[in-house]
């Protein structure tokens, strides 16, 4: 298993991305790409490929679960883990997101200071290691 080293941030809430970004890359020591969309995300694949994908789930135009669901159509990203992160998380609505096929779902309001391990955590669990 290769090392998390690049993270993708797809938010359409600015203040959201940075905060996140911030503690990505300042806490967790990540590459980070962060992006307004579920396009953008798309279109940034270009140049930027990432590890994990860390994905909104209610965004204006194409939202988190449309956006998945292009992810796993392209074949490099096809197994890339995709975390949802949202306020919208019954028990009903996170089963619903892990059968689209996200890896784990990560509750809004998050804290910054955990968030870097709470993705390695669902890193090391999408390839099965402890």
């Amino acid at each position: 298993m290769s090392e998390l080293e690049r993270v993708m941030h797809i938010e359409d809430d600015p203040s959201i991305r940075e905060v996140a970004r911030i503690a990505l890359e300042v806490v967790g020591g990540f590459i980070v790409k962060s992006c307004s969309s579920g396009q953008e995300g798309l279109d940034a694949l270009k140049q930027f490929t990432p590890d994990l994908i860390l994905l909104d789930v209610m965004m204006p135009g194409m939202d988190g679960p449309q956006t998945l669901a292009h992810l796993r159509t392209l074949p490099e990203t096809d197994n890339i883990p995709v975390v949802f992160m949202t306020a919208k998380v019954q028990p009903s609505e996170v089963a619903e997101y892990q059968r689209l096929g996200a890896a784990m779902v990560i509750t809004k309001p998050f804290d910054p200071m955990t968030l870097p391990d709470q993705i390695r955590a669902i890193w090391r669990d999408w390839h099965g290691q402890d």
